[in-house]
């Protein structure tokens, strides 16, 4: 019976041709195609909008207000289609297609025509924009592509910002003078010092903010970065004796002014401003100030002109010379600062700055000078800043630094470190300190938490991303060093020690070697010696010797203890290459150079440059007497316990003994060396089949059994 019932009498079947004739009148209408063109339109927009907006530092809000007007135009279009039809005499209303007005179906196929071409010419673009990207993505070199990946994904804020918080941003020098840059970033160096010693107060460091502009566009993305709720712009200009400076106090939430002041100063009369300015952020922000911490912000560190002109031309340099262990500024700042205290006896500050520098100086090889006599007088500047100002987180910096660089005294350093800390609880640079130490007593994971929470007081701090880096290399972690050494480029692409670093790690966790010298490509000497060993383990020899040569010889590049002289890398070259006619005479004459600068040496330095004495001896021939110098290296190392540089001690003195053909001697104190804790940064056994300077000894049954392991 069902069987029989007419299509008329069926329900369904009326619905199917009222759908049916609904999406007969979607196409009549171009609804689909208007849809097609919009959404393809919107993409396109979007991508332009996101690439072309932060490049114009229009703010992140604007993109979102793209996205949504897209978003919120899309109905608006679909409905508009339905009702309108574009016609040769404008546009007007779409009559149904059963009514006498209704357009011939030809006009309307005309219609669908020309939609039909503008979707195709939009979605070649996009296929076109897609295709670029996917191509630059593909093409870019080997430290661009993860350095771009890292700087996508960093997250902005992990944590809740607290309101208490600011950062100081570099001061914009107004002043005819351009020289007058060292009073500019003093200034601004010296507010930020006086904020950092309010204890209720989170202070970005100086390193974090000096890579942004005075006047950045987007403070809120700023802020986000830098994980805080407030930042302090200011300017100073200064002709003559006449200083202006200008300071404002901005929410990076609502980017709104909170507070500002003007200061017309002379320079016999600027002492103390930084102290005011100090007081009125921290009453501006509501912050408690004890009465310990009042009196701090009160000080003035010194009331003489030329002093305060020559610490800060010395501070300019000193920091300058502290990202890539730049020894030349370093000896350029440290007459600048005993000059200031030759002005002002009592200047601690001056003290406590060229103890530091002193101390950083001698521990990266003295740079020529005398390592021996820059430590002697660190240790008496840092006492005298400790009973000038015993209050003084800076002494306390100073000391802990002449304990851990000087005397290898560990314990000492970080009680030193501690008690900087117990006087200023958020310096990032007393945190980092106390992780330095702790890696070289071996406790990497202790190391690792202090520096973290130094970044995260600091987190636009390059050099502080490559430490953490370096500490994840120590023990083993190559992938987490790598991401760190990526995120130090992305922060700072001129981080040399995290580009020679980051081919190490590189280097070590794969032993693609193509792949590390594409990270260190650049003319800076140090980048030249990291790619001269890339090419020694590829066995271009001749290569190697040209780009040495194309180094200047100087204390700078050079240094002593470290690496050796340039004329003893000559002879090693030619030694490994297996010629011993021109490699003889070069080790010959560097052995005067090598025992000249024993005098200037102590501890570890002084293990390195016995060990540089007995390769020279080794490749001259006198096999004896170059075995008897690294022993006195081991016994050096003995009485200097360091998880640091002990391991690269012991692999070095590994390497000499298999240069003197010693299997015996090389092969246990090599499983020795790769077994310490810290040989993860220089040294790992996928070297072992790379290195020529165990070619000697290769094929030694120990070695091989060795290899097997």
């Amino acid at each position: 019976m069902e069987a029989g019932l007419s299509s008329a009498g069926n329900p369904n079947s009326a619905v199917n041709a009222e759908k049916g004739s609904f999406l007969e009148e979607l196409k009549r209408r171009h609804v689909w195609r208007v849809a097609i063109a919009y959404a393809v339109a919107g993409w396109l927009l979007v991508q332009v909008a996101t690439q072309v907006f932060p490049f114009f530092s229009i703010p992140d809000w604007a993109v979102r207000l793209v996205v949504i007007l897209i978003a919120i135009g899309f109905p608006v279009a679909v409905v508009f289609a339905w009702i309108f039809e574009l016609t040769p005499e404008g546009i007007r209303r779409t009559a149904p297609s059963d009514s006498p007005g209704a357009r011939a179906p030809q006009a309307h196929h005309s219609v669908g025509q020309k939609l039909n071409v503008i979707i195709v010419a939009m979605l070649v673009l996009a296929v076109g924009l897609l295709g670029w990207r996917l191509y630059a993505v593909r093409h870019m070199s080997p430290i661009a592509k993860p350095i771009a990946a890292v700087a996508a994904t960093e997250p902005a804020a992990t944590q809740s910002v607290p309101a208490k918080s600011i950062a100081v941003l570099p001061f914009e020098n107004l002043s005819n003078d351009k020289d007058n840059a060292y009073f500019v970033a003093g200034m601004q160096d010296l507010i930020l010092t006086k904020l950092a010693d309010i204890g209720d107060l989170k202070v970005i460091s100086r390193t974090s903010t000096q890579k942004y502009k005075s006047h950045p566009g987007n403070l809120k993305l700023v802020g986000t970065e830098l994980g805080v709720a407030t930042i302090l712009e200011g300017s100073v200009q200064k002709a003559g004796d006449q200083v202006l400076i200008n300071v404002q106090l901005i929410d990076t939430r609502t980017d709104s002014h909170i507070w500002a002041q003007s200061y017309q100063r002379t320079l016999d009369n600027i002492f103390g401003v930084e102290g005011d300015v100090a007081q009125q952020i921290a009453a501006a922000l509501k912050t408690k100030l004890s009465g310990t911490e009042t009196a701090i912000l009160v000080a003035v560190p010194t009331h003489n002109q030329a002093a305060m002109d020559l610490f800060l031309r010395a501070e300019f340099l000193a920091n300058k010379g502290a990202t890539n262990y730049d020894s030349a500024s370093y000896k350029v700042a440290i007459p600048l600062y005993q000059q200031a205290i030759q002005h002002d006896a009592g200047f601690a500050l001056a003290y406590a700055r060229l103890s530091y520098a002193e101390s950083e100086l001698a521990w990266f090889g003295g740079g020529g000078m005398d390592v021996k006599q820059l430590r002697a007088q660190a240790r008496a500047d840092a006492e005298q800043a400790l009973k000038l100002a015993p209050n003084a987180s800076a002494s306390q910096l100073a000391l802990g630094y002449s304990d851990y660089y000087g005397r290898g005294d560990y314990a000492s350093a970080l009680k030193a470190f501690a008690a900087a800390l117990a006087l200023k609880p958020n310096d990032s640079d007393a945190l980092a300190a106390q992780g330095y130490v702790q890696r070289r007593q071996g406790h990497f994971g202790d190391a690792i938490a202090s520096l973290q929470k130094a970044f995260a007081l600091d987190p636009r701090n390059s050099s502080l991303a490559f430490e953490l880096g370096t500490s994840r290399m120590m023990a083993g972690g190559y992938p987490e060093a790598k991401t760190w050494f990526q995120r130090a480029l992305a922060i700072d692409p001129d981080n040399l020690n995290a580009k020679s670093y980051y081919a190490n790690a590189i280097l070590l966790s794969t032993g693609d070697i193509p792949r590390a010298l594409a990270v260190v490509k650049g003319d800076d000497p140090g980048l030249k010696l990291q790619r001269l060993t890339l090419l020694t383990y590829q066995r271009k020899f001749a290569e190697a010797l040209a780009l040495l040569e194309s180094i200047p010889d100087t204390p700078d590049n050079f240094p002593p203890a470290l690496n050796g002289p340039k004329i003893e890398q000559q002879a090693s070259l030619y030694r490994m290459m297996g010629d011993e006619s021109r490699a003889r005479p070069l080790f010959v004459q560097s052995l005067p150079v090598l025992r000249a600068q024993l005098k200037m040496l102590q501890g570890i330095t002084l293990a390195n440059q016995w060990l540089n004495i007995g390769y020279a001896e080794i490749g001259a021939g006198q096999n004896a007497a170059g075995l008897d110098a690294v022993a006195k290296a081991l016994k050096i190392l003995a009485d200097n316990k360091d998880q640091v540089y002990g391991p690269q001690i012991m692999l070095s003195a590994a390497q000499y003994h298999a240069q003197a053909r010693r299997p015996d001697l090389a092969v246990p104190m090599l499983a020795e060396a790769l077994a310490a804790p810290g040989i993860g940064q220089l040294y790992s056994p996928v070297l072992l089949w790379l290195d020529p300077m165990w070619d000697p000894i290769r094929h030694d049954p120990r070695f091989q059994a060795l290899l097997q392991q």
